[in-house]
């Protein structure tokens, strides 16, 4: 026996930890049977990790326990040994400032967790928005072998006979409430009809986008994106993911075999079929700079520009999550665009994407429309370039009025989410009128919130005007809707020419044309520039003051600048 290391090699990344004969394995094989293992589990069998996001501050989660029993299950029929851990949980409806803030964070304890332990893959366990980006990066800066399984969405709600979808409901009511045609009363009535079950959001938000793209990037199993967090099939699937995690470790299937370049372009188009959030592009070009896979803004104009919307979801439809489960789901989306696809890719299955949908189908047209008979035509996420956006900003347009996609109007201009509070129910506006909010991109919020979608002013809702365009360099809710352009870069409090608007200025917006431009001359913007005082952030200490220091900006993802790439799955020294 050596002190120095095992006296034979490891065959995988555990027995690095418990395959050892010294006086390391001893510590760590006989700490790990206080919990009851015998010395079978560790005899070389895959070890899973189970990274669990469960929280009671993240109501969307809060059923990730049993979903990890189901997982565990799986990994003890396949012959593996699961171990399951915690990470920094991200509670959208919570957390404040923002959970966009903590997403990076998430991931780096995520990736210590992965790396510093005797871990040969991973199941990653995932719901509310930011948990999901957040595992995937973290695990990817690693990259095992991980598959990816989603809480799902919760059930649809109901009130006074009329559906509800989460987020959506709110923001319609809200307005409503502001334009006098409902009643404080009735709005609070309606908050426990809203949320009736486990799950995230019924909608076609952030949550159900991320856990759909999973499927269609092929690292969830089918069935990922759509069935409910109540149903037994969820749980059968968190079984399967389990059991698929032995095996991928085995067949040595790890995260940059499955996320490569053509997977992140189906995604986009699997995106622009969904009517899926905005928020997915931020996420997904942050995953493709931690596996150093090129992949970049344009290929998100590019890639989904001709691609129609299928789905008739909230929020840019009608029906909730439930019914396009029961209509078929994710597959029988990626079936209708697979002439759009490369289906060979492989999958966390084993298979080919062709094989994992070859028997997909559609229930319910209503629901889910044909590619040539679309819901909605080019419905991809467009970016915009022009002088007031050089690096690019973002619109949804299966979620605007077409009737403003092409707008030429005078600028609003608020400085903040403190100045757009104090002052939205006062400002005077026209049906002709941009919004423009800034301070509130990565930095200068700090972390870029959901606030893109501005409220209508006053006097606007009480004429009966529910949308007007609005631009900033903030993210929106994957529930929301509008005419709303977002993440645009530079960020007012990067230099950005957002920070140089005034209120009168006039602004074009033409999507067709994907420009978005400030008719101001370059010589009044640049004396505009002098005028104006530089951001300093407020922030002097902790993971803020780091984060304003290294984030980048939104179109390479909003991660921290020294995250980018990863660092391999390589055995840390030895703890004693």
């Amino acid at each position: 026996m050596s002190e120095d290391g095992p006296e034979t090699k490891p065959k995988r990344r555990s027995q690095e930890w418990f395959g050892r004969l010294d006086s390391y394995g001893f510590i760590y094989r006989s700490w790990m049977k206080n919990q009851g293992h015998t010395a079978d589990m560790f005899d070389g069998r895959p070890v899973i990790g189970i990274c669990n996001t469960w929280s009671e501050l993240t109501p969307c989660n809060g059923h990730l326990r049993v979903l990890a029993e189901h997982v565990r299950r799986g990994v003890y029929a396949a012959g593996g040994l699961p171990l399951e851990f915690p990470v920094t949980s991200l509670g959208e409806s919570n957390m404040r400032p923002t959970t966009m803030l903590y997403r990076n964070l998430a991931s780096m304890d995520v990736e210590a967790s992965i790396r510093a332990n005797p871990l040969d893959g991973v199941v990653l366990l995932v719901g509310c928005d930011k948990t999901t980006p957040a595992l995937l990066m973290g695990a990817a800066s690693v990259d095992l072998p991980a598959i990816v399984v989603s809480g799902g969405p919760m059930l649809s709600g109901s009130w006074k006979g009329k559906r509800l979808g989460s987020g959506t409901d709110v923001i319609r009511f809200k307005e409503a409430v502001r334009a006098g045609t409902m009643s404080v009363e009735e709005f609070m009535a309606a908050e426990a009809a809203m949320s009736r079950s486990a799950g995230s959001c019924n909608t076609m938000g952030t949550a159900s986008t991320m856990a759909s793209l999973c499927e269609g990037l092929g690292i969830a199993l089918p069935g990922n994106g759509a069935t409910p967090a109540v149903d037994a099939r969820r749980q059968a699937l968190a079984f399967e993911a389990g059991r698929r995690a032995v095996a991928m470790v085995e067949a040595d299937l790890r995260m940059s075999h499955v996320l490569t370049r053509p997977a992140f372009l189906n995604a986009v188009r699997l995106n622009a079929a969904l009517g899926g959030s905005t928020n997915a592009v931020v996420h997904l070009l942050a995953l493709a700079g931690r596996l150093g896979v090129d992949f970049s803004l344009d290929d998100w104009d590019a890639a989904g520009r001709d691609v129609p919307c299928l789905v008739n979801l909230m929020p840019s439809g009608q029906y909730l999550m439930e019914d396009f489960f029961h209509a078929g789901g994710v597959g029988a989306v990626l079936a209708e665009i697979a002439p759009l696809l490369d289906t060979t890719l492989p999958t966390v299955t084993g298979r080919p994407l062709s094989a994992e949908i070859a028997e997909a189908e559609a229930f319910d047209r209503d629901v889910i429309f044909p590619l040539d008979a679309p819901f909605k035509p080019a419905a991809g996420i467009a970016v915009l370039r022009g002088n007031l956006a050089p690096r690019g900003a973002v619109i949804k347009p299966s979620a605007a009025t077409p009737a403003l996609m092409r707008h030429t109007g005078k600028a609003i201009v608020f400085d903040g989410p403190d100045d757009l509070k104090a002052r939205i129910d006062t400002v005077e506006a026209s049906a002709d009128s941009i919004l423009v909010l800034r301070n509130c991109g990565p930095k200068g919020y700090p972390g870029m919130a959901e606030i893109g979608n501005l409220p209508i002013p006053r006097n606007l809702l009480e004429a009966g005007i529910t949308d007007v365009v609005r631009i900033s360099d903030a993210r929106m809710s994957g529930t929301a809707f509008g005419t709303v352009v977002l993440h645009v870069a530079p960020e007012a409090a990067d230099g950005g020419p957002l920070a140089l608007v005034e209120t009168g200025d006039t602004i074009t917006l033409d999507v067709p044309a994907r420009t978005l431009h400030l008719d101001v001359s370059d010589t009044e913007l640049e004396a505009r520039r002098a005028r104006r005082a530089a951001f300093v952030s407020p922030y002097a200490r902790g993971w803020e003051k780091l984060y304003v220091e290294h984030v980048q900006q939104a179109d390479t993802g909003a991660d921290l600048d020294f995250l980018v790439g990863g660092s391999g799955d390589g055995v840390p020294r030895v703890s004693h």
